[in-house]
């Protein structure tokens, strides 16, 4: 007997799949028919390997945090360990900023994610916080990475920068000055509230020390 023409559907295959759908589509465009229509299958054999959307969407979140570098935590320099951490969450989320709105808001259950987070307040306790203060610390990098992640500042000016200067002048003046920076007003945006929040940390630190 040969070998079945179409690979056999797995969890991990699956949740490729929904990636790929929801990167190319949106959140919106995320339904077990669209998927089974992409994968070339009838809609009833995914629930062979997924008993529903909730498990669908654990299997996304597991696949997406894989591409988080967790090595960071582990340098020798913590505060430069966490900012190399963030940077390549961000990249991550960067790269599926659609899988936002389907993850930020449900409960973490995915094995990867629970090791991320676990690996986030490890680090952040041996730089010296306290398990309370760690967790703030958590939440604090995962509100800027994903709503940096989400949102562009650069793109809701699309005007020339003089255009604005009648009524804005504040804001015309501001975005003349990054312009002369050069390109990379959201990374360097990025950058100095990621700096901003380390360094407030870092000082926390030093003070329950």
């Amino acid at each position: 007997m040969g070998r079945p023409s179409r690979a056999l559907l797995s969890r991990e295959i699956i949740a490729r799949a929904a990636l790929e759908l929801i990167d190319g589509s949106g959140a919106e465009g995320l339904t077990m028919r669209a998927l089974a229509d992409r994968l070339g299958v009838k809609a009833a054999s995914l629930y062979n390997h997924l008993a529903g959307r909730d498990e669908l969407l654990d299997a996304l979140a597991e696949l997406v945090n894989e591409e988080i570098d967790l090595t960071p935590l582990e340098r020798a320099d913590r505060w430069e360990g966490l900012a190399g951490y963030a940077r390549g969450y961000r990249a991550v989320f960067l790269r599926h900023p659609n899988t936002i709105a389907l993850l930020a808001r449900r409960r973490v259950e995915a094995g990867r994610q629970l090791l991320t987070y676990d690996s986030l307040l490890a680090a952040l306790g041996r730089a010296g916080l306290a398990p309370a203060d760690a967790a703030e610390a958590a939440a604090a990098l995962d509100y800027l990475v994903l709503g940096s992640a989400l949102e562009t500042f650069s793109a809701g000016f699309t005007r020339d920068s003089g255009s604005y200067r009648p009524r804005h002048p504040a804001l015309a003046g501001a975005l003349e000055a990054s312009a002369a920076r050069g390109p990379g007003l959201d990374e360097r945006g990025f950058e100095l509230a990621l700096r901003l929040l380390l360094d407030g940390l870092a000082a926390r630190a030093a003070r329950s020390a």
